[in-house]
């Protein structure tokens, strides 16, 4: 059994495909169920919006557990005849979101596998179809493998009661590492400058750490420069309290010496194991990342299905510690 989930009022374990949900909990309390200890996160004052996020929903994927240049494996395909797992994945994502009806959802790239028009149409009449203009999108490094411009509209804002949401385009078209342009650091500076309320910065690459002994030309995420450049920013204006990436198919939050305790959070896949999607709740004090497993009996038969790729150490990469999964934001001071 594993502790999935702790909100403010919740926590979830799941069983394999078995769920326990155990609500009703109060917040900023210990606990201890199914031989868990936990401690409910807080409720910091009056609750303003709830948003929801996923990444790499990869509309067109055929195979999981494929990495270029090795046979590791093992992989995995849909069984013959039945559904193509992102249809059955993003269709549980969609069904849990739309459970707590959210203000906004944000889906941070990787829409399409391959980057081509007709699985970004079909991810338009999945999402799109369930939450109309609630619905925020960028691209990520798939959608643009092709040279295809589709969901390249950022840098854009979406405000909510309580949080300003600033979505980055970090994508390097026809390349799988991300980077920042100028126009869009110095977008991101005034709008935390003008801001009137926390900012939450979201984008599809990861952050480089500054305080790595490496500097890679080839890095996964953003390449060394523009994250420094991006962490320069954040430093500056205490108005933004988080970034929140994808691209690597993992739970995980890091922070850096010059941004205190900012989380620089990475939030696994919808596609395959754990299948992710994560909601915000946003309070009058604070916000809540609460982590969300897709539980639809299908999405789970299929994410354990996958837990064990790559060579079988794909659990301990991919799942995260409780608290890179659900924790507090904070609002910084000036």
């Amino acid at each position: 059994m594993e502790l999935t989930t702790v909100a403010d009022d919740e926590a979830v374990v799941h069983d394999g495909t078995l769920v326990r949900t155990y609500d009703g909990l109060s917040p900023d309390t210990d606990h201890d169920l199914d031989g868990f200890a936990f401690r409910t996160l807080p409720a910091p004052g009056e609750r303003l919006a709830t948003f929801t996020t996923v990444n790499d929903v990869h509309f067109g994927e055929e195979v999981c557990g494929v990495i270029e240049g090795s046979d590791l494996g093992p992989t995995f395909r849909s069984e013959p005849g039945a559904d193509p797992y992102p249809e059955v994945m993003n269709r549980g994502a969609v069904a849990d979101m739309a459970a707590v009806a959210p203000d906004a959802v944000l889906v941070k790239g990787d829409l399409t596998n391959v980057g081509s028009r007709e699985e970004y149409d079909r991810f338009l009449e999945v999402y799109g179809g369930a939450f109309g203009d609630r619905l925020h999108h960028v691209r990520g490094n798939h959608d643009a493998y092709r040279g295809e411009d589709f969901a390249a509209d950022a840098p854009f804002l979406v405000e909510l009661p309580g949080v300003a949401l600033a979505v980055l385009d970090t994508t390097l078209p026809l390349r799988t590492p991300g980077g920042l342009s100028d126009e869009q650091l110095e977008w991101l500076g005034d709008v935390a400058a003008d801001s009137d309320r926390p900012v939450m910065v979201f984008g599809h690459h990861h952050v480089w750490d500054p305080t790595s002994g490496v500097r890679p030309d080839d890095y996964f995420g953003i390449n060394p420069d523009d994250s420094e450049r991006l962490i320069d920013v954040v430093a500056a204006h205490p108005s933004i309290v988080a970034y929140s990436a994808g691209h690597t198919h993992r739970n995980r939050v890091r922070r850096f010496p010059a941004t205190g305790g900012v989380p620089w959070a990475e939030v696994a896949c919808v596609k395959d194991f754990p299948g992710t999607w994560a909601e915000y709740r946003v309070f009058e004090g604070g916000i809540l990342a609460i982590h969300r497993r897709i539980s639809s009996p299908e999405a789970l038969a299929w994410s354990e299905r996958t837990r064990a790729m790559y060579g079988g150490a794909y659990f301990e990469y991919a799942f995260g510690d409780l608290d890179e999964r659900c924790y507090p934001i904070w609002p910084r001071s000036g």
